[in-house]
Parts: C-alpha cells; sequence; structure tokens
C-alpha cells in the first residue's frame, strides 16, 4: 500500500496561506488603510488566473487557496478598521484620516 500525502500537503499549506494572510491584513490596513482592499482584490485575480491556466494540480489548488485568501482579505481589511477603531488593535500615528 502506497501512502498518499498531497492531502496533508495541500492542507498544511492551506494553514500555512491563510495564517499569513492574517498579519498581511493587520499590516495592510495600518500602513495603507482600507484603500488598500484593491492590492488584495487585484492579487486575488491574478493568483485566480494562474490556478485556471497552470497544468500542475497541487500548485493550481494552492494558487486558488491564495486567491480565494485575498479575496476573504478584503473584507477583513474593513473589519480590521473597525477593529482599530474599537482600540483592540493600534492605529497609525502617522497616517491622515
Amino acid at each position: 500500500m502506497e501512502l498518499n500525502f498531497h492531502g496533508i500537503l495541500i492542507g498544511v499549506a492551506t494553514f500555512l496561506i491563510i495564517g499569513l494572510f492574517h498579519p498581511l491584513v493587520i499590516k495592510s490596513e495600518y500602513y495603507i488603510g482600507v484603500k488598500s482592499w484593491w492590492l488584495f482584490l487585484v492579487l486575488g485575480i491574478i493568483t485566480l488566473a494562474v490556478s485556471l491556466v497552470i497544468e500542475n494540480n497541487d500548485l493550481s489548488i494552492l494558487f486558488g487557496v491564495v486567491a480565494f485568501s485575498s479575496f476573504w482579505s478584503i473584507g477583513e481589511v474593513f473589519e480590521q478598521k473597525k477593529r482599530v477603531e474599537k482600540g483592540w488593535f493600534p492605529a497609525n500615528p502617522k497616517r491622515k484620516k
């Protein structure tokens, strides 16, 4: 019997990708503000397109995970702004409102 580790590897990679987007959302809201949403949109569109044309199934899946993590992050940037307003995260004192 041969073991297939593709599912485990995709799961670990997905976990790491989602974990990477959490601080990206926090940092992008801190330094750029909610205007950073379009960066996540562009990244999502590009990685979604790549996932459609790449032949390797594992890489296609991972690009798809990055794409939809980017799309999810658009909403999270606006939620992060609310968390900052509640005082749960620090506001950037150097950024103009």
